[in-house]
């Protein structure tokens, strides 16, 4: 099948904020039972194998109410029936001197930073929410909202052939042959004050309910965390705010659909390689310099074998294996392609002189007409729960990317390799 090129320019917008002084608030399933264990690292293949048809749904679902509805039959049960509905429009809060109108359910808007903060440093954090503010009520698109999550998690779920998916509207009747209701939203961004640099976390939510019965297959929250200075967070305009938004919804509507349905984690090993055009930095394995524009990029998988959920891990053969790579600037994707065959490519668009970007690639393998997606490729970072001297952290390791400098790259891709292109002679 031949690749299929993708260039994709992500859309910039600013989003509402959650700012406090203390850490960002965890994971919460208020209507989840407590007796429903912590999520495993994706969903089971058993319960995978049970879903041919799902529906995304975008918000929470509500507390003590079944999943149930027909296209011949008002559905009341997925946002508590037409009167909660019909409230589902636009509502106006006056935050500090920029009146604000936006949409529910969304995400708290900024608020005061107070107590136990000295007058300049309480001052810049309190410009900092004003600025975000400001950021939302002048966009034209909010890339942090529950349907721009739940469009990103149904385009993912798209590329599975062995899985029907669509997006429906809360109010919209669920086709009594579905076999389970996907609903994702965010559940807040929060913002940590350490001094003068501020932690970015947004996490989002994914909750599978079966359809005919309404119980729970599986939950899931994931977190995409960044930091930098407060100056750094607002400068340009808040550019480094826009950034961060973007590639937190593209992080984590992808990973909410690889938790659930596409992703495999086998014994393997994916490293980067030298190629005729992309020689290794001697200090850094990592690191690549290109002599090129247009690269030629290599890389090897090694499956190890021995993985008792997917048996045919051990069958599996080049035939049977294709990639998809990615190459990103600090801003945003600028370039891939789909469904290559060999473990090479060349770029086929000229890159920009002068830059480092950071690239990756996953290997899909088709398996009795499935195809399940391996793990990006990234060098081995360093604990989430680990101090910059190295000792271990109190609090436990989270389920997500935490960034450590969101101006020098972003979270998303810091683990990524590094590509060098050349810069022109003068």
């Amino acid at each position: 099948m031949p690749a299929k090129r993708r260039i994709l320019v992500l859309a910039l917008a600013g989003a509402a904020m959650t700012a406090t002084a203390q850490t960002a608030p965890g994971p919460e399933f208020e209507d989840v039972p407590p007796e429903v264990p912590a999520p495993p690292p994706h969903m089971p293949a058993d319960v995978r194998s049970s879903i041919g048809r799902i529906i995304v749904i975008a918000g929470r679902r509500p507390a003590g109410q079944n999943v149930s509805g027909s296209y011949e039959k008002e559905t009341r049960g997925l946002v508590g029936g037409a009167a909660a509905g019909s409230r589902i429009g636009r509502i106006q809060k006056q935050i500090g001197p920029v009146p604000v109108n936006f949409p529910i359910p969304v995400l708290t808007m900024p608020g005061a930073i107070l107590g136990g903060l000295s007058g300049a440093v309480q001052r810049e954090i309190q410009e900092f929410r004003d600025a975000l503010t400001e950021e939302l009520a002048s966009a034209d698109n909010n890339a942090i909202t529950d349907d721009g999550l739940a469009l990103d998690v149904f385009w993912a779920l798209q590329k599975l052939p062995g899985l029907e998916s669509g997006l429906f509207a809360p109010t919209t009747p669920v086709p009594e042959d579905t076999d389970a209701v996907l609903y994702v939203h965010f559940n807040d961004i929060g913002i940590d004050v350490q001094k003068k640099e501020a932690i970015l976390t947004t996490v989002a939510e994914a909750t599978v309910m079966r359809l005919s019965d309404g119980a729970y297959l599986y939950r899931t929250a994931i977190r995409y965390q960044d930091r930098d200075t407060l100056r750094n967070w607002t400068e340009n305009d808040n550019a480094l705010w826009r950034d961060y938004a973007n590639f937190a919804r593209h992080y984590l509507g992808r990973e909410i659909a690889a938790d659930l349905f596409d992703r495999v984690i086998l014994s393997h090993d994916l490293q980067p390689l030298e190629t005729e055009s992309v020689s290794a930095d001697k200090k850094n394995d990592h690191h690549f310099n290109s002599g090129s524009s247009t690269p030629t990029l290599a890389w090897e998988l090694t499956l190890a074998g021995g993985d008792p959920e997917y048996a045919w891990a051990d069958a599996i053969t080049e035939a049977d294996v294709d990639y998809d790579i990615e190459i990103y600037d600090r801003h945003q994707l600028v370039y891939f392609e789909e469904q290559l065959p060999e473990p090479r490519h060349t770029v086929a668009m000229p890159l920009e002189p002068c830059t480092a970007y950071r690239w990756s690639v996953r290997p899909s393998y088709r398996v009795d007409g499935q195809v399940r997606f391996g793990e990006w490729m990234h060098f081995k970072a360093r604990s989430e729960s680990e101090t910059e001297s190295g000792s271990v952290a109190k609090e436990p390791r989270v389920k997500g990317v935490v960034g450590r400098q969101a101006s020098a790259v972003p979270a998303f891709s810091q683990d990524y390799p590094v590509l060098e292109t050349p810069c022109p002679r003068r």
